[in-house]
């Protein structure tokens, strides 16, 4: 149980000291991977759905994908040239009659004799009797002969039967994000279609009387919209389908409604931004919970993003995201990516984090998990350096925009020097 932060009044006036204090409120903020854990709790994959193999790309696997033929189903030459008996080429000037022609497709009925060859052409099926294949700059046709310029070897040239796969062989595992190449495997494999997860529904909730769409003049302490976009993008660059509500205004009623529409809408995922805190416009807390969502946490011990919050209604997870644009962000891709994920049946559902080493000295770190935008440079030993922009606010979109990792400092580090070895989350591209 979080015990509440206790009164600085409480404390002894001759132990008082500043970073015991701090060190006092940080027990009041849930740690980042205590509230990691509380959102990624029982999640479990969304049901299987079978879908055309053109239209699996980045969907994941449901299930493992087993090979349903033998390829190549037969041993095929890998370049264009002759068939041939090593035996008989195994000599320079070697003269070996032509007797027929393979291509692809189009195999050789015959066999190939002492003394003979069949001409053949890459991707043809190696010709019963010959176990070689000689290229054709390597001899010199002569009408119905050549003249060997280059001793064959048994073998060469040669692709086995399965040198690539064989029937019955698992190649593309359950939890897997089919790429490109995944998709060209999967339909050598002889499968039309797959069973994959079904996408994540996110749906998109804003609030603030303060905001303004895009496009438009705003008024004296209005601001432009800019969270939701980049919260959709996120969520469908990892798979899921969203669900725009639109932006509520600062009312109860409003917000509430928003919600609403959320569960009617079949989300699974609810992200609500703005309204987070605990000021008298900030309704987001007491709106979810008017309608029923059990609360697991609402302060958690990060920078940038403090007032998130986490519930659930339901099947319906909530994650409740500060206002300000990298607050919202940087919550967004700790959170609600890996919720996604978990959702999306991902064998690998956390971000992998990086060594790297400060780009400039930093102070020492409070009581809260510090997530610093920074640039990344490679050095020509192929160091990789972590430069912190020197505007850490949360308001600051362009510093957000202009860096391509997060460099994460754990609560009350030290000082730290330039050249320091540091860990950093590489940020989508």
């Amino acid at each position: 149980m979080l015990q509440p932060l206790r009164s600085a009044r409480t404390l002894p006036t001759e132990s008082f000291d500043l970073f015991d204090l701090l060190r006092e409120f940080a027990v009041a903020l849930m740690p980042v991977s205590d509230a990691l854990a509380a959102v990624l709790a029982g999640t479990e994959p969304l049901a299987e759905e079978t879908v055309a193999l053109d239209a699996a790309y980045h969907r994941v696997l449901a299930r493992d994908v087993a090979a349903r033929r033998t390829q190549p189903p037969e041993a095929m030459s890998a370049m264009d040239g002759y068939a041939v008996r090593a035996a008989d080429a195994a000599t320079i000037d070697s003269r070996l009659a032509v007797i027929g022609e393979a291509a692809a497709g189009r195999p050789f009925a015959g066999t190939v004799g002492v003394g003979e060859a069949v001409r053949i052409f890459t991707g043809g099926v190696i010709p019963d009797g010959a176990d070689a294949v000689v290229i054709q700059e390597d001899t010199v046709a002569d009408g119905k002969h050549i003249m060997i310029k280059e001793a064959a070897i048994p073998g060469r040239h040669i692709r086995p039967a399965g040198v690539d796969f064989r029937e019955g062989d698992v190649l593309l595992r359950k939890g897997t994000r089919l790429t490109e190449r995944d998709l060209a495997l999967a339909a050598a494999m002889n499968h039309p279609q797959l069973a994959v997860c079904r996408r994540p529904r996110v749906a998109i909730l804003a609030t603030g009387d303060e905001l303004v769409m895009p496009g438009t003049a705003p008024g004296r302490g209005q601001i432009v919209y800019s969270n939701g976009y980049a919260l959709h993008a996120l969520a469908r660059s990892e798979g899921a389908e969203t669900i725009d509500l639109g932006v509520a205004a600062d009312t109860l009623e409003a917000t509430s409604a928003g919600i609403r529409r959320a569960r009617e809408s079949g989300a699974d995922i609810l992200i609500t931004t703005g309204g987070a805190s605990v000021g008298d416009h900030d309704l987001v807390q007491q709106a979810l919970k008017g309608e029923g969502i059990s609360m697991a946490f609402w302060k958690i011990a990060i920078r940038p993003g403090k007032p998130m919050m986490h519930g659930r209604l339901g099947a319906m997870r909530v994650i409740g995201l500060p206002g300000n644009p990298v607050s919202s962000y940087v919550c967004a891709f700790l959170f609600m990516v890996p919720l996604i994920r978990a959702l999306s049946g991902r064998s690998v559902i956390h971000h992998r984090r990086e060594c790297a080493v400060l780009g400039r000295d930093l102070g020492a770190n409070d009581q809260r998990e510090d997530y610093l935008r920074a640039r990344l440079e490679l050095r020509g030993d192929g160091t990789l350096v972590a430069l912190p922009v020197r505007h850490q606010d949360s308001s600051l979109l362009a510093n957000l925009a202009a860096a391509q990792v997060l460099l994460v400092r754990a609560p009350f580090a030290p000082k730290a020097e330039a050249g320091t070895p540091c860990e950093v989350l590489r940020l989508p591209v």
